[in-house]
């Protein structure tokens, strides 16, 4: 089980990132800051194994907590989940060896997939004995790729994903969330979260479209430019 601690200043904020941990086995949150020196008090004293930072607090900027965290617990993985997007104030977080920057606000699809990649990272180290570049490439070069393909949010089946996606590229004019899932198997609700799902990725795009009578109709693309670049 890995350890997190939340340093946010908005105790509601920091309750939503708790809400979306929730939903990715391996994780404890085991406390909360709500300023620089709480974070520094309870890495001192706590095991903690991953820090969700936001850079601005009410006594110090992020990237001074995070100096002075090394000098605490060298080992301590820290992601930032921010607003703020200057770019000294990037480059410096990435220089302190971020393992993600996070712009507020968070996407739940977002959250996961930087979660669930710290996740894969800590356990391929932990069962790799020797490290080459071949480990090296799959884990640092081409980990979101190999996310793409392998890991998805609760209530989104792999297999049923996949058949999903290859009717949207057969049927080029494009489907209905019932179209869809008459050709699949399944609900038109079913179908319709799976559709929203690959939008919220970018694999899949989606307008209105407009009868003679009736409601207007979401209907869902294969992204063509995407996918294409992803080959």
């Amino acid at each position: 089980m890995l350890h997190v601690l939340i340093a946010e200043d908005d105790f509601r904020i920091a309750n939503i990132h708790e809400k979306f941990l929730e939903k990715i086995t391996g994780f404890q949150v085991v406390g909360k800051a709500l300023n620089g020196q709480e974070t520094l008090d309870f890495v001192s004293e706590k095991e903690v194994d991953l820090l969700l930072l936001d850079v601005f607090m009410p006594d110090q900027q992020g990237n001074e907590i995070i100096r002075d965290l090394r000098k605490i617990n060298p080992e301590l993985d820290i992601i930032i989940i921010s607003a703020a997007a200057e770019k000294d104030i990037v480059e410096e977080s990435i220089r302190n060896g971020v393992f993600d920057y996070i712009l507020k606000p968070v996407k739940l699809n977002q959250f996961m997939e930087t979660i669930e990649r710290y996740k894969t990272m800590k356990i391929k180290m932990a069962n790799q004995e020797e490290i080459d570049q071949t480990f090296l490439d799959e884990l640092l070069g081409k980990q979101k790729l190999m996310l793409e393909e392998e890991v998805t949010p609760k209530g989104i089946d792999p297999l049923t994903l996949k058949k999903v996606e290859e009717i949207m590229e057969a049927f080029g004019e494009g489907l209905t969330a019932e179209e869809t899932g008459k050709k699949i198997g399944v609900s038109r609700t079913t179908a319709r979260r799976y559709l929203e799902y690959l939008i919220s990725v970018g694999r899949v795009t989606a307008e209105l479209e407009y009868g003679i009578v009736g409601r207007p109709e979401r209907k869902y693309h294969y992204n063509k430019i995407i996918n294409n670049k992803n080959v």
